[in-house]
């Protein structure tokens, strides 16, 4: 998170000597937003983690005390976007992409076997509400929230085999809600967005193993992905 935080910081930094951005001199770009329809895409990167909600302790269950632990790593985010003004300060968004992830997950007070690599490929569709406030000169910040699903193409959850093998299974479809702050940047031959999105998700993911005592997944009642998006919009 604070690396995300950090880089925002910087690049907000390195406009500040662009008078053009901050101040009262040329506007760019003035008539940008009087359009219905605007296009555009992104490119950006990720960050994603697992949230688990277990089931209630049960002492003739030993493999109930214990816990979980992801390492996350940063990922990468591509794709296109559909613009449709509602009013001088309301967007309706459409943002579909394909993002790219990997975790790496384990059992606490477990050996190095516990291990499991998760590769994720998703194909990410977010219709979002983007909320602006007035634009002052060539900047304008906004809030943006609403609901998305993926396709998980590295899910395996039709494959037979399970933890027993090696193999650690979630679903295909996933369902989130999104919230997320950015700012509206106006330069003399486009507008740039850059924006920091937290995605959070709502059904359970996980594909339990065909053990109901397996140590990786009885012990879950959900898990839901997180994550943390930092996004940069051309259009």
């Amino acid at each position: 998170m604070k690396n995300f935080f950090a880089i925002i910081a910087l690049f907000l930094y390195s406009l500040q000597g662009n008078a053009q951005i901050f101040s009262d001199g040329l506007i760019n770009n003035e008539n940008f937003d009087n359009k219905r329809w605007s296009w555009g895409y992104f490119l950006g990167f990720n960050t994603y983690d697992l949230d688990f909600d277990l089931k209630e302790f049960q002492p003739n269950k030993p493999f109930q005390d214990k816990g979980y632990n992801v390492e996350r790593t940063i990922g990468f985010n591509v794709g296109l976007i559909g613009n449709l003004k509602l009013n001088n300060n309301l967007d309706l968004r459409l943002e579909p992409g394909v993002s790219f992830n990997r975790r790496n997950f384990q059992l606490l007070k477990a050996d190095q076997n516990t291990i499991r690599e998760i590769n994720a490929t998703y194909v990410h569709v977010p219709l979002l509400l983007k909320f602006s406030a007035d634009r002052m000169y060539n900047f304008k910040p906004f809030v943006v929230g609403g609901l998305s699903s993926s396709l998980n193409l590295s899910s395996n959850e039709n494959n037979p085999d399970d933890n027993s093998v090696g193999q650690f299974r979630m679903k295909t479809l996933t369902y989130y809600y999104e919230v997320g702050i950015g700012i509206d940047l106006y330069f003399y031959y486009f507008k740039l967005s850059p924006s920091l999105r937290g995605v959070f998700a709502i059904n359970d993911e996980l594909v339990r193993d065909s053990d109901p005592n397996s140590i990786f997944t009885g012990n879950v009642d959900k898990m839901r992905s997180r994550g943390i998006f930092l996004n940069f919009t051309f259009q």
